[in-house]
């Protein structure tokens, strides 16, 4: 077990290597100049200058690359073009409740995914079969955009009743965390279902129900 980690953990590293070589190369390519950017429109050429050498963009593509990657396994991923503020510091304001969304979603998607797919298991063939498979293709099939649209529109603007934006409390967990884990529950609920219905198809299964 341990082998297979260390080995999918070493496949990581090539993958990582060639993203980070595209990434480093879409954004040269992009229109513009970063150094205008952050000087800002009433700067001079001079000071446009002074800026694209303190960020190193004057000197060749493999030397800025080199000391990207340098700066990024130091844990130094630069400084934001939006708040000035390094990059690190961004990534651990919103890690938390990042973690906490992840948590809430992939919770209520096991908790409402089995559920579906044992009820659905238990009275096959019949309503709430069709129901659950149903509410499983819909969830399955309905964009996440468009569904937190219409949570929003119903729950926030039309009934007030939890906030659209911030992660104070718990309550602002609730939408985001169904919109992003409906797709996960209409799968684990489809999963669920096929799984029970081989277990009650068994032949020690159907001896039982004949027993009582």
């Amino acid at each position: 077990m341990l082998n297979y980690v260390f080995k999918r953990l070493l496949g990581l590293i090539p993958t990582l290597l060639i993203v980070a070589v595209l990434v480093f190369l879409f954004v040269h390519l992009l229109p513009g100049d970063p150094a205008r950017l952050i000087a800002g429109p009433e700067a001079d050429a001079e000071v446009i200058e002074l800026v694209r050498k303190q960020l190193g963009l004057d000197q060749p593509l493999h030397i800025q690359f080199w000391h990207y990657m340098t700066n990024v396994l130091q844990g130094d991923f630069g400084t934001s073009m939006v708040s000035r503020r390094p990059v690190s510091e961004e990534i651990a304001s919103r890690f938390m409740p990042s973690l906490w969304l992840t948590i809430a979603s992939m919770a209520w998607a096991v908790l409402f995914g089995m559920t579906a797919g044992i009820i659905a298991a238990v009275w096959r063939n019949r309503w709430p079969d069709r129901l659950s498979m149903t509410l499983a293709v819909t969830g399955i099939s309905f964009p996440a955009f468009a569904l937190g649209m219409l949570l929003m529109q119903i729950f926030s603007v039309e009934l007030g009743w939890l906030p659209t934006v911030g992660a104070d409390t718990w309550l602002h967990y609730i939408l985001p965390s169904i919109t992003l884990g409906a797709a996960v529950a209409a799968v684990l609920a489809r999963f669920t279902r096929a799984s029970f219905v081989d277990v009650l198809s068994e032949d020690y299964m159907r001896t039982r129900g004949l027993k009582g």
